[in-house]
């Protein structure tokens, strides 16, 4: 009735690509690190909402653009290399963002740029769109002719059990480096640690391609 083949499948199918670390996770983790619990819980919410984009695109199709373009991949690609780049730049240099514990629970971090930063991060990279018409497909009924229900219900269902993991991730990250944070020195050696890790991660898909 639903279009959709083989749920239970996909549902631990899809469990176990979410546990399996990526590009995602190593930005919660970063933020989770560098800038405590609720910067890591709300980077976590802003991949889930670029996540829910990605599912719009499939559904009505305009993720098969991305794939058969190669100037548009490449456009998006280098698009949030430089986005990470960016990122990972102002980890490095921002004194501001020096934070030990106390200086993290307060009001001062923008959680706001935090949540944007997870939408564009997750958003501008083009292999998480071919990721998507990749293999929700694989769970559609092929004889169907109306297939955006099913892209929506796998997609939400991706997205929701992701996110719970990326919430756990980001709560158990800064837990267990909240401690060493509360040093000065140990502070700032984690919040550069995590800038590196941020430009590393924009290399990495600066150098990526479409296979």
């Amino acid at each position: 009735m639903t279009g959709i083949v083989h749920y239970e499948t996909f549902l631990l199918t899809g469990i176990l690509l979410n546990l399996t670390p990526g590009n995602d996770t190593i930005f919660i983790l970063t933020k989770s690190i560098g800038q405590g619990k609720k910067a890591g819980i709300i980077s976590a919410l802003g991949i889930g909402t670029g996540n829910i984009v990605h599912t719009l695109l499939a559904a009505f199709g305009l993720s098969l653009i991305i794939a058969k373009s190669i100037l548009l991949f490449n456009i998006i690609k280098f698009t949030g290399a430089a986005y990470l780049l960016y990122i990972g730049f102002k980890m490095l240099t921002d004194k501001s963002q020096l934070k030990t514990d106390n200086v993290i629970s307060s009001s001062s971090a923008d959680y706001w740029k935090i949540y944007l930063d997870g939408i564009f991060t997750n958003v501008l990279n083009p292999k998480v769109a071919l990721f998507y018409i990749a293999f929700l497909p694989q769970f559609i009924d092929p004889t169907l002719k109306d297939t955006i229900f099913p892209f929506l219900t796998l997609g939400t269902t991706f997205i929701a059990t992701g996110t719970i993991w990326c919430l756990i991730l980001a709560t158990f990250a800064s837990a267990i480096f909240s401690k060493l944070k509360t040093n000065k020195k140990v502070s700032t050696w984690i919040n550069k640690i995590c800038g590196l890790t941020m430009i590393g991660l924009g290399i990495k898909v600066a150098l990526s391609d479409r296979d």
